[in-house]
C-alpha cells in the first residue's frame, strides 16, 4: 500500500487552524507547522481557546490528528559550548514540547545541536544528557525528534551512528525518535538516487537504529550534489536526488503512515505542486 500521510509546512501567519484549512485546500493528509517563531527565542502564551480550535480545524478538515507536527526553533542547540546558551536551548525546546503538549500536536521535530569546535564527540554527549534529562520533565503525549542534518557547519546528526549514539546515552525513551529529511542525509553523503541506492541507505538505517524510529519523514530534493554538506532543498524530482528516490519512498510499506512532509521553496505557489506530484507517484508503479 503506497503512502497516505502526505503533506508540507504551512504558513502560519494567520494562526495554525488557519494553516491547517490550507494544507488540506492543497491536498495534504499531515501538517507541519511553527508554533511561534523559529528565529525567535520566546512565544507569546497560548489563548485559552488556541487548543480547542486547532483541534476543531484538525477534525474539520479530517486530517489524522498523528499527523500534525511541529517544527522547534532555529536557535536551539543543546550542545552550545556557552553553558547560558545550552540552559536557554534546554528551556526553550522543554517550553516548545510543553506547547505541543497543550495543543496536542504529537511530534517535534529539532535539529538538537552543533558542537561549534567542541568535537561531535563531546557535542553528542551533551545533547543526550541535557535530551534526557529535559524528556523526563514534559508532559506525556508529544515526542521529540531528531532530525537528520546535512552536516554543516558543525551540525552533529549527519551520520546515522550519531543519532544512535543520543539513542544509547539516552537508554532510547519512548518519546525520542527520528526525523529522517531526504535532502539531508543526501547532502551529508548517503546515496538514495536509484532503487538499489535508495534500499542501500535504508538497510544502514535499519541496521543502526531500526526504520520504525522514523516517525516523521522531510521530502525535499536537493539543489547541491552528493556528500557536499550543504542543506539546500529544491523542488522534487528537480534537483540532485531525482524521481526515483521519491517514487520508492512513497511505495515503501514502512512509510504507508508515516507523515511525508514537503519543505521545498516557494511555499505558496509551489507546495501544492510537490504535494500533488508525491500523490501522483503513489499512483505509478515502484521503480525498477
Amino acid at each position: 500500500m503506497p503512502a497516505t500521510l502526505i503533506g508540507a509546512h504551512m504558513p502560519t501567519g494567520k494562526g495554525l487552524p488557519d494553516a491547517v484549512r490550507r494544507g488540506k485546500a492543497i491536498g495534504c493528509t499531515a501538517i507541519q507547522v511553527f508554533t511561534s517563531s523559529p528565529q525567535q527565542w520566546h512565544s507569546k502564551p497560548l489563548a485559552d481557546d488556541a487548543t480547542e480550535k486547532l483541534q476543531a480545524a484538525i477534525t474539520g478538515c479530517q486530517i489524522d490528528p498523528q499527523a500534525i507536527v511541529s517544527h522547534d526553533s532555529y536557535l536551539i542547540n543543546l550542545c552550545a559550548p556557552e553553558p547560558e546558551k545550552a540552559a536557554q536551548s534546554r528551556e526553550a525546546l522543554t517550553r516548545e514540547l510543553t506547547r505541543c503538549a497543550t495543543l496536542k500536536i504529537p511530534f517535534v521535530v529539532s535539529h538538537m545541536g552543533a558542537h561549534m569546535k567542541q568535537g561531535e564527540e563531546i557535542g553528542l554527549e551533551m545533547v543526550a544528557k541535557q535530551a534526557r534529562e529535559l524528556l523526563q520533565e514534559i508532559p506525556a503525549g508529544v515526542t521529540l525528534l531528531m532530525e537528520t542534518t546535512a552536516g554543516q557547519g558543525s551540525s552533529l546528526n549527519y551520520k546515522f551512528e550519531h543519532l544512535a549514539k543520543i539513542l544509547e546515552l539516552t537508554a532510547s525513551p519512548s518519546n525520542l525518535a527520528i526525523c529522517l529529511d531526504t535532502c539531508h542525509i543526501f547532502a551529508a553523503g548517503y546515496d538514495i538516487r536509484t532503487k538499489d541506492a535508495y534500499e542501500s541507505t535504508f538497510a544502514e538505517f535499519d541496521r543502526l537504529i531500526g526504520c520504525d524510529k522514523i516517525k516523521i519523514i522531510h521530502c525535499n530534493d536537493s539543489k547541491k550534489a552528493l556528500g557536499t554538506k550543504v542543506d539546500r532543498h529544491n523542488h522534487l524530482g528537480e534537483g540532485e536526488i531525482g524521481e526515483t528516490a521519491f517514487r520508492c519512498l512513497v511505495h515503501d510499506p514502512r512509510f504507508t503512515h508515516t507523515p511525508i512532509v514537503v519543505e521545498t521553496p516557494e511555499a505558496e505557489t509551489m507546495h501544492a505542486v510537490n504535494v500533488k506530484r508525491l500523490w501522483d507517484w503513489t499512483q505509478q508503479p515502484m521503480p525498477n
